[in-house]
């Protein structure tokens, strides 16, 4: 099961793939992952989630700070 934190943090990262019209097959190409994973980390289903390095590629990718994933209060 995922934490709060990490539920926050998917649903930022999808708000903002969905936003720039990004699928999960090209987000996946991007991180240089396989597209399974994407779609493991966006489900409930699944205890996957991202990590800090992800975070930062997703930034670069998303052309945004790391930190815009975070909730400004702790969960």
């Amino acid at each position: 099961m995922k934490s709060r934190v990490d539920q926050y943090v998917i649903t930022k990262v999808k708000t903002m793939r969905l936003e720039k019209n990004i699928s999960q097959v090209a987000l996946a190409n991007e991180l240089d992952m396989s597209p399974g994973f994407i779609g493991k980390i966006e489900s409930r289903k699944y205890p996957s989630h991202y990590n800090i390095k992800h975070l930062n590629n997703l930034a670069k990718i998303l052309g945004c700070s790391p930190k815009d994933f975070l909730p400004d209060n702790p969960l």
